[in-house]
């Protein structure tokens, strides 16, 4: 008996295929092997036609059956993991009206800027628990204003997801998890974003129909089946975005339990039992997967966009001649601190968590006659340690007391470096688990059919590959990070 998990990325499609007993994957796919095109019509801009996500769901799904073709008929359930905050709009005839804008477009930020200081910023966020931004909601507003033959087409709109399990099923539906992620939920009320839906002119019939997040949501359709090549009627019982679907994959489901992730962005996701949200507006709050009214799960989203970019950034400064493996190597010979070297890993536009200023990526306090490449390698993990320590102090003032992060065993948390200078700093211990979006969907997906009881019962078997707690004597590394913080907010206060 087997389960089928889709991821949808910005830069690929990843299918997994898992084993209901072991809860392990038999076989992971991705389409396709370089990453997807994101089109930038103007400067800020990024779109992509949602049915290159299709092409390559069909892609990866197909070269998993390829490989196990006894396993079609045993696939009992599909579930679906995908990229947050993006539009995707249909006509009357379900077609679509324009490309998808997605996660990282960043038109609709005036907007909703707009809106936000309109409608009231208490009011937004005990409501929503966000601002407007430059969410789903926004960017719907956008196309109003400045492509209105295109919105006078509009049906319906959706995220992603729900556009993947259209293509699925010929039904169009979505979650409260998916339309909080939009700005289109209002907690309080416990229903649509009625004031800011009116704010912007837009109507509540455009949303499509609600399903739980976990529940039969369509079935498969013959059409899709045969480009699939699956049998007909396998029930779609699972979506959610793709940092709530890593925060159940790494078993992240009850307050106080915190995922992260470190790739080019680095994540943290932490999850609270109470609609709560930040005066400052430096974190997101969206329903998490088992967010219910009456047991509310809220995950709170704290985005740190100079992560991985920064690293891969240092490495091909340094001329690409180090793999990441020598980087680690190079930097363990120097001292925590790196002799006075600071690096703020802030160059990948502006910071929400610094109240969206854009201070760019510095290198402070370089001597010529001291430092050489591994100090400027160690440098960067600590600054990028210091960041993810920065973000989380926002994260402990609102009440989030972490002692344990879950995260994959993947980019920045396989260097023992960053991760043991964050394990120091934030007192918390990391456990590293072998398991991917894709794997978490499929898991998911068994709920949803009664396979297991609950989402805590799927993801039970987590796989630790590595762990770091915190050392007892680490002084040097915390009078760095505090060189770090001084520098930090010197520069946000000029």
């Amino acid at each position: 008996m087997f389960l089928l998990g889709l991821d949808i990325g910005s830069s690929s499609i990843k299918a997994a295929l898992v084993n209901v007993e072991t809860g392990q994957s038999v076989a992971l796919q991705k389409s396709p092997e370089v990453e997807m095109s994101i089109d930038a019509p103007q400067i800020g801009w990024a779109e992509q036609d949602p049915n290159i996500w299709w092409k390559h769901s069909v892609a990866a799904i197909r070269k998993i059956f390829d490989q196990h073709p006894e396993k079609r008929s045993e696939v009992k359930a599909i579930g679906i993991s995908y990229q947050m905050h993006g539009l995707v709009l249909y006509d009357q005839n379900m077609n679509l009206i324009r490309p998808s804008i997605i996660w990282c477009d960043g038109r609709a930020v005036k907007i909703g800027e707009k809106a936000f200081k309109e409608i009231g910023q208490e009011y937004c966020l005990s409501h929503y628990l966000n601002s407007p931004g430059n969410f789903t909601a926004s960017k719907l507003a956008w196309v109003k204003e400045n492509e209105p033959e295109k919105f006078d087409k509009v049906r319906y709109f959706s995220l992603p997801g729900d556009f993947l399990a259209f293509k699925l099923t010929g039904q169009l539906n979505t979650t409260v998890s998916g339309l909080s992620e939009g700005i289109f939920w209002d907690f309080k009320e416990d229903t649509y974003a009625d004031n800011l839906l009116a704010k912007y002119q837009l109507s509540k019939d455009w949303i499509p129909p609600l399903v739980p997040t976990f529940a039969n949501q369509g079935k498969l359709s013959q059409e899709a089946a045969v480009e699939l090549g699956l049998t007909s009627g396998i029930p779609i019982t699972y979506r959610a975005g793709d940092q709530p679907n890593n925060a159940l994959s790494l078993g992240v489901l009850n307050p106080g339990e915190v995922a992260a992730t470190g790739g080019t962005s680095g994540v943290v996701y932490g999850i609270v039992d109470q609609p709560k949200y930040d005066p400052q507006s430096r974190v997101n709050g969206f329903a998490h997967v088992n967010h219910i009214k009456d047991d509310p799960r809220i995950g709170i989203l704290l985005c740190i966009n100079g992560v991985g970019i920064q690293y891969n950034w240092m490495r091909q400064v340094l001329g690409g001649q180090f793999s990441y493996g020598k980087m680690e190597e190079l930097a363990a010979e120097i001292s925590p601190g790196a002799e006075g070297l600071s690096i703020l890993s802030f160059g990948n536009g502006p910071e929400r968590m610094l109240a969206n200023k854009d201070i760019g990526s510095q290198i402070l306090g370089l001597n010529f006659n001291v430092h050489k490449a591994p100090h400027l390698i160690r440098a960067t993990l600590e600054g990028i340690a210091f960041g993810f320590v920065y973000g989380m102090n926002i994260l402990k003032e609102m009440g989030m007391d972490v002692s344990v992060m879950k995260v994959g065993n993947d980019n920045l948390f396989q260097s023992t470096i960053f991760s043991q200078t964050l394990s120091n700093l934030i007192q918390a211990e990391i456990q590293v688990n072998e398991t991917t979006g894709a794997v978490g969907a499929a898991l998911a997906a068994g709920v949803g059919i009664g396979l297991f009881q609950s989402p805590e019962e799927a993801v039970a078997i987590q796989v630790k590959v590595n762990e770091f707690t915190p050392e007892s004597q680490f002084n040097d590394q915390l009078q760095a990070y505090d060189l770090w913080l001084s520098r930090l907010n010197t520069k946000l206060q000029n």
